[in-house]
């Protein structure tokens, strides 16, 4: 019996071990950042179909670490830097690349 005991005791300890749950490897985030930018990408698309001036259906906003990304396609540099403006007032953004093109 003390056999089986030990035997169970070293087979939780390595199964807890070796199953620690979703680790983080290099150049993923944690998934409480991936819930923050989460966040951060809700809130700027909910500023912009708020916006009368910026297209909400035609601008991608994709959040990475802090950093909003801003693609697709603005009817003029006046939607283009009033979307990137928006994206500056979410809290928690660090930085925003905007990569909106200006529609011909």
């Amino acid at each position: 019996m003390q056999k089986r005991t030990t035997f169970a005791a070293i087979l939780a300890s390595i199964v807890l071990l070796t199953v620690t749950g979703c680790a983080v490897t290099r150049g993923q985030e944690s998934v409480g950042a991936y819930i923050d930018d989460s966040a951060i990408t809700t809130a700027v698309k909910a500023r912009f179909v708020e916006n009368k001036l910026v297209d909400a259906g035609a601008i991608s906003v994709e959040t990475m670490k802090g950093t909003v990304m801003l693609s697709g396609f603005a009817k003029g540099t006046a939607e283009r830097s009033t979307a990137e403006s928006l994206a500056w007032k979410v809290e928690g953004v660090k930085a925003v690349k905007n990569e909106l093109a200006i529609r011909p």
